[in-house]
């Protein structure tokens, strides 16, 4: 038997980090290149101009993104983020056309972009710091760029940027794999299409995977007729595959002391007459297919909204930063059903890594964590209380999927295995056995009323209670009647209508599926002194979860609780089947017997006469594969549909109504083609009805 030690091999979907050299570039800065490619990431002479120059004037940018339409989208999709500094440049641009345009107010620059090896970010802050020191223009979007910088793991990151209409897809991982992930359906209208390509990966003759067939073949597959690209490469086997998949080239002169770049254009075999000479200086994009699109998006004006749960207001909230005006319709009001809980506990559940880029709770709460973060400053612009306290928290693993072993490839800031005196310092536990733990200290506490409160200030959203009754559907709108809170009888008229009801769903259309119907009860009480100081310090994961916290103004609206008051939260029921919101004892007794069965010391703290405790309860919506319900109803043009999030509203709406909204509007979804077959409507999943 061979005693020869086993060399480790990291799961395929372990992204590995970009090793950055320097170098002293011709000004006498220092400069980083690439430790795997020994290429520098930009031109020695000036990399700001060299991105400008190669990529900025030759797609034609100035003038394209300045003639864009109220609303229309336009898409960038790059190969090779390395530093940022295209984006950077691009963003700068963007921002200086939408001041000086006032009918980019609500258009949207859409940039996605593909990396094998991800800068760490330390690495990146320094780069980008000394570049904010170089050309000091660049800083105020230096900042908000390393705030939202993801982790380093496989998969898409949507980074939005409300303020400037922008949003960034940074796809970590192989390019070709990357792309053949964006679903560009051209059965569906209007169909998603890259307006212009960056292709900046290292020189072929360094990195020659970013140069290979598969690549030009998926870029093919993404463009359309007037779809551009630049490079600063004008070597052959990059001139031979342009041509090869579609392109006519046209070689220009080169930043600084490049003699030769590269500008492409997609041609149309219909339209070829539309084409001017690709030899010519001013190659000329064809306006047909831009006004096509312009017609598609004015014709979009206005959206309903059937429910006013997390799900309702996430999709108001999305629609209306991209420019769609929304009636928000709930029965009763916003957050009155299961979302309305005084908080919501943000925390991963935790997969293997080399499942993480196709796992929805993953990436669903890595993207909610950054959208809270950013409302947070909005909350403090309105004098709201934030809507994520970040507390961090620890799972105990007691009912987890995943043991400590498994996420030891994880970034430590997602998730990391404490010692046990850590976590015992940590959590203020001094008898659990924690030695099985998972920390995360990104975690913390959703305020739901804040969110709300924050969703619900948007100019282009309107609440309006309404009980549904009828929906009618016709070829140029949807009629959508019901009764108010007078009980008098209104009729709405919309382009299209997104049901976001959970269980009552399916009441309102018999296409989406009838779901599993999950009672919880989430109970609180208010803690004496002496038992707050025995009582957990940060959220704890079991087969519960238990959480401390204050009382905010505005809670009260919602809840039984007291202002400024600690309270301590825990639970939930889990009851198959039952659909009343009562509040039960027994119910508070469960979530006590779970607790402490979990955690026994805290059975002299939690205490016994459970009969001033408050509650709340709430019906969760489950599928049979415990996967959202996200997509076009079958046989309709503007019938939609997000819901069945179970238990975990607060980490997957947010990024499920991106992904909603970008397939009513014809953009790029941040999810894989894979992902948006298991969330549809249809899937197969779904056609046999529950027993």
């Amino acid at each position: 038997m061979s005693t020869t030690p086993t060399k480790y091999t990291a799961p395929l979907n372990i992204i590995t980090s970009a090793k950055i050299d320097w170098q002293m570039d011709d000004t006498g800065n220092k400069v980083p290149v690439s430790g795997e490619f020994g290429d520098v990431y930009f031109s020695h002479t000036d990399g700001l101009a060299e991105s400008r120059h190669v990529f900025l004037m030759h797609n034609q940018l100035p003038e394209r993104l300045a003639n864009l339409s109220p609303k229309q989208c336009f898409t960038i999709a790059e190969l090779g983020l390395g530093t940022g500094l295209n984006l950077l440049a691009t963003w700068q641009l963007w921002r200086q056309l939408r001041d000086q345009y006032p009918q980019l107010a609500s258009a949207r620059l859409h940039f996605i972009t593909t990396e094998k090896y991800p800068i760490p970010l330390a690495d990146l802050t320094q780069i980008l710091t000394l570049w904010g020191q170089r050309a000091p223009e660049l800083a105020k979007f230096i900042e908000p760029l390393l705030a939202a910088y993801p982790p380093i793991i496989a998969g898409c990151h949507r980074l939005n940027f409300f303020a400037d209409n922008l949003s960034v897809d940074m796809w970590f991982g192989d390019a070709a794999e990357s792309l053949t992930k964006l679903l560009s359906d051209k059965s569906t209208q209007p169909t998603p299409y890259i307006d212009a390509w960056f292709l900046d990966g290292f020189a072929p003759s360094c990195n020659s995977t970013l140069w290979a067939e598969n690549i030009f073949a998926q870029i093919q597959r993404l463009s359309c007729p007037n779809t551009t690209a630049a490079t600063y490469s004008s070597a052959g086997i990059v001139k031979r595959a342009l041509k090869k998949y579609g392109f006519y080239i046209h070689k220009v002169k080169g930043f600084g002391r490049k003699r030769q770049m590269l500008t492409a254009i997609m041609t149309d075999s219909d339209k070829n007459d539309h084409i001017s000479d690709p030899t010519s200086d001013n190659t000329c994009i064809d306006e047909s297919r831009d006004t096509n699109d312009k017609k598609a998006y004015s014709a979009f004006d206005h959206t309903v909204i059937i429910g006013a749960g997390v799900s309702g207001l996430l999709m108001a909230w999305t629609l209306a930063n991209r420019g769609i005006r929304v009636t928000l319709l709930d029965k009763s009001a916003p957050l009155a059903g299961a979302s309305g809980n005084p908080r919501a506990l943000l925390a991963p559940k935790m997969t293997p890594i080399h499942h993480v880029d196709e796992h929805l709770h993953t990436i669903g709460y890595l993207y909610s964590s950054r959208l809270y973060r950013q409302l947070n400053q909005e909350a403090k612009k309105e004098q709201i209380p934030p809507v994520l306290e970040s507390t961090g928290a620890l799972d105990l693993l007691i009912k987890a999927n995943i043991g400590t072993e498994q996420i030891t490839d994880y970034p430590n800031d997602m998730a990391t295995t404490l010692s046990s005196e850590q976590a015992q310092e940590i959590s203020g536990l001094k008898e659990q056995e924690v030695s099985e733990n998972l920390y995360l200290s990104q975690s913390g506490l959703v305020n739901p009323q804040a969110l709300k409160q924050i969703i619900l200030t948007h100019p282009l959203i309107h609440f309006q209670q309404l009980t549904v009754n009828r929906i009618s559907e016709t070829q140029s709108q949807v009629c959508i009647q019901g009764c108010d809170k007078d009980k008098s009888e209104l009729a709405i008229t919309a382009d299209n209508v997104v049901v976001c009801a959970a269980f009552e769903s399916h009441q309102i259309d018999k296409r989406i599926f009838d779901c599993r119907k999950i009672r919880g009860q989430l109970s609180w009480f208010t803690p004496t002194p002496e038992q707050l100081a025995h009582l957990p310090k940060i959220p704890l994961k079991y087969s519960g979860y238990c959480a401390l916290f204050s009382a905010q103004t505005g809670d009260a609206q919602l809840n039984n609780v007291v202002a400024s008051q600690p309270q301590f939260l825990l639970g939930a029921s889990f009851i198959r089947n039952d659909t009343a919101t009562d509040i039960r004892s027994e119910e508070h007794q469960i979530s006590r017997d779970k607790l402490i069965t979990a955690i026994p010391e805290l059975s002299a703290v939690i205490p016994t006469d459970i009969s001033s405790w408050k509650g709340r309860a709430g019906v969760r919506t489950q599928t049979p594969d415990y996967h959202p319900i996200v997509g076009q109803l079958i046989d309709s043009n503007r019938m939609w549909v997000m819901s069945a999030m179970g238990a975990k509203g607060y980490a997957l709406a947010p990024l499920c109504a991106e992904a909603l909204t970008d397939m009513m509007l014809g953009s790029f979804s941040p999810f894989s083609a894979a992902m948006l077959a298991r969330l549809s409507p249809h899937r197969t999943r779904l056609q046999t009805p529950l027993v």
